[in-house]
């Protein structure tokens, strides 16, 4: 399906010469992430701590910068707070540079299609158009999700949307059957044009034969919307305008343009991966612990940005280490650490064990006096204490972790939630919510 008319050399040129800098990058990073709840207790999806060092919203950013489209709206809502601090501190460009990484909060305004906050990923688009339509020199939006993983050059993208002479052009991935009634699935013709989509088919007949023909696959697999997309500008606006009841780009959009429109698809086949639930980004996380990971963190020339902490380097003291990845500033003493991740500014004393676990870190050190009030109140230290054991779980930041403390699931427990103690259960992963106080000897 990556088609490639006129030749390689053609198309390497094509996608060397596409104009990046007509075009403007709108992350949408204002979904209430409830699926992801507890870890979206106090901030948006997108911020959502990833891989030790990151946030959630460094890889569409990183990915936009890598492939030139270096000027980028992030459009906010719920809980934006900590990405809003994130995205300003982190993206800066001098004052002789055209770029800029811009977060546009949700608003009230008098305008007839903005009376609400947005209720949908088309909605919070044509809320923003105001503002997008400010920046005169653009023929292209990249509409992108901020909560999803991948390593992509947008200007394969965009070099497919103008070949084909596109109005608007898909990111799509290839998906198994079992997995279909999660996304977008659309028909795709050898021309790459898109003509039938279906939004979270919840029956196998609403998308038969509509399976992928190649022998690359055992099983049947569907092309699925990632939920990028190219708009010329103009076809974007009258889109929108167009119909103010539709609000979501997936579920109503595509499906409506695709009679009006020359609406094409782009295959990527490399990795990506959709982060929705607790299980798919714990899942997500532990897969950077392997030797070989399908998401490498380590391409020298595709590095993903994060923010600069200025941290020392981590100390580790008689510990036990084994497929971790650990992050900045950490202080680990005679301990051991399995297949986990360690973040930022972690603390964690001796005779504990650590095991396939996401310990998010901490946002700040503890000062001696701050360490003397804790003793003189009872309360834990910032970090993990002594002779703890860890499992399956996600540490969220700044927790205070007492000694001989077991995150174990002990009933074997898929979902549940705590009363007493704060702490949720998804698909049998534990999670601690940030700034929890877990007191010694407590069993969860």
């Amino acid at each position: 399906m990556k088609r490639e008319s006129k030749g390689c050399r053609d198309w390497d040129l094509l996608i060397n010469s596409a104009p990046t800098n007509e075009v403007l990058g709108v992350v949408l990073a204002g979904g209430a992430g409830t699926r992801l709840y507890p870890l979206t207790k106090y901030r948006s999806k997108p911020a959502v701590p990833f891989g030790g060092n990151y946030r959630l919203v460094d890889i569409p950013i990183s990915n936009c910068l890598h492939s030139g489209v270096n000027r980028i709206f992030v459009l906010t809502q719920y809980n934006s707070a900590s990405l809003n601090r994130h995205v300003n501190q982190t993206y800066k460009f001098d004052i002789f540079h055209r770029g800029f990484v811009e977060v546009l909060a949700s608003e009230e305004t008098s305008e007839l299609e903005a009376k609400t906050f947005p209720h949908g990923t088309a909605d919070a688009v044509r809320k923003a158009l105001r503002h997008i339509m400010q920046i005169r020199d653009i023929k292209y939006i990249l509409v992108l999700a901020g909560d999803q993983l991948y390593r992509m050059n947008f200007r394969e993208l965009l070099a497919r949307h103008i070949e084909q002479g596109a109005d608007i052009t898909l990111a799509v991935h290839p998906v198994a059957e079992r997995d279909a009634s999660r996304y977008g699935i659309l028909r795709i013709g050898k021309d790459l044009k898109i003509s039938e989509f279906k939004e979270k088919p919840g029956r196998p007949e609403d998308i038969a034969g509509w399976n992928i023909q190649s022998d690359k696959f055992s099983s049947p697999h569907y092309y699925a919307s990632m939920n990028m997309y190219i708009f010329n500008i103009d076809v974007l606006q009258e889109v929108l305008r167009g119909d103010l009841e539709a609000l979501d780009f997936g579920e109503q959009i595509i499906p409506m343009v695709l009679p009006k429109y020359n609406v094409c698809g782009q295959v990527h086949e490399d990795y990506w991966d959709d982060i929705g639930t607790i299980e798919t980004f714990y899942y997500a996380n532990m897969r950077l612990t392997k030797k070989f990971p399908e998401f490498n963190l380590y391409e020298e020339n595709r590095l993903f940005y994060s923010k600069p902490r200025f941290l020392p380097p981590g100390r580790i003291h008689r510990a036990m280490i084994e497929n971790s990845i650990l992050s900045d500033g950490i202080y680990i003493e005679n301990c051991e650490i399995i297949d986990s991740i360690v973040g930022v500014r972690s603390v964690i004393e001796r005779d504990t064990k650590i095991e396939q676990s996401l310990v998010l870190g901490n946002d700040f050190y503890e000062s001696l006096v701050q360490k003397k009030n804790n003793l003189k109140n009872r309360i834990p230290h910032l970090g993990i204490g002594k002779n703890c054991i860890i499992r399956k779980a996600i540490i969220d930041k700044n927790c205070r972790i007492g000694d001989n403390v077991r995150i174990i699931n002990k009933f074997g427990l898929k979902n549940d939630e705590g009363k007493e103690i704060p702490y949720v259960i998804r698909d049998g992963i534990i999670v601690i919510p940030k700034n929890t106080v877990i007191a010694n000897g407590t069993v969860i």
